[in-house]
């Protein structure tokens, strides 16, 4: 497994639209960030008024860091055609805390169970083409707090991690704000301890989750 990837998950930072055609019915795939399963229930409510005239909402949700919680539905299309694909296209994306809703437009023709499944398989990877997908990395936020003479070596450990600090403040010493993975927590403080002799300090360490934006 790729280094902190266990600790970490991917999410769309923002929603979006992609629509598929077979044999004349149109799918149109629509994805939304959704927090808990009460923000899924309301967005698929929303979608349905929206295309008040289609004959089917499949839909289907991943909720929680871990995907806890997972639901889809194939809203009268036959058992297996809908909502379980369109979830797995979500889960083989590693994606959290997401739901998409795809609206068909019958058009005439029978597709068959194959068909369908192709289809509303094909409709969510198009709906993700169009969203800003990152990925949340479990970490620490936290203050490095460090004489003048030592910055330049700080900032240069940070720079080989890939860290860029968020925000910097300098009065009696450098403050550095900035948001660590959690793998790299321990290197990162012996390495600064042995580049300063033991004169930084990390500071008002929490635990957190945050975007890295290296894989957005």
């Amino acid at each position: 497994m790729e280094r902190g990837r266990e600790n970490s998950y991917r999410v769309l930072l923002a929603g979006g639209e992609g629509e598929y055609v077979e044999k004349k019915s149109r799918f149109i795939a629509t994805l939304r960030p959704c927090a808990s399963e009460e923000e899924a229930a309301c967005f698929v409510e929303e979608i349905r008024k929206k295309y008040w005239d289609a004959r089917h909402h499949c839909y289907a949700y991943v909720i929680g860091s871990k995907g806890e919680l997972t639901r889809c539905s194939d809203d009268g299309e036959p058992s297996g055609t809908a909502g379980r694909p369109m979830l797995e296209v979500l889960t083989g994306e590693e994606v959290r805390n997401a739901a998409v809703v795809v609206t068909r437009y019958f058009g005439g023709v029978l597709l068959g169970t194959g068909g369908l499944v192709r289809a509303y398989t094909q409709a969510v990877k198009e709906g993700l083409k169009s969203c800003a997908v990152g990925r949340m990395r479990q970490g620490y936020a936290a203050e490095i707090e460090a004489d003048y003479a030592d910055v330049g070596k700080i900032l240069y450990l940070l720079k080989d991690r890939g860290i860029e600090p968020l925000s910097a403040e300098y009065g009696e010493k450098a403050v550095l704000r900035l948001e660590i993975p959690a793998e790299a927590l321990q290197g990162l403080r012996k390495e600064a301890a042995d580049a300063t002799s033991g004169r930084v300090a990390f500071e008002g360490l929490k635990e957190i989750y945050f975007v890295d934006k290296k894989e957005n």
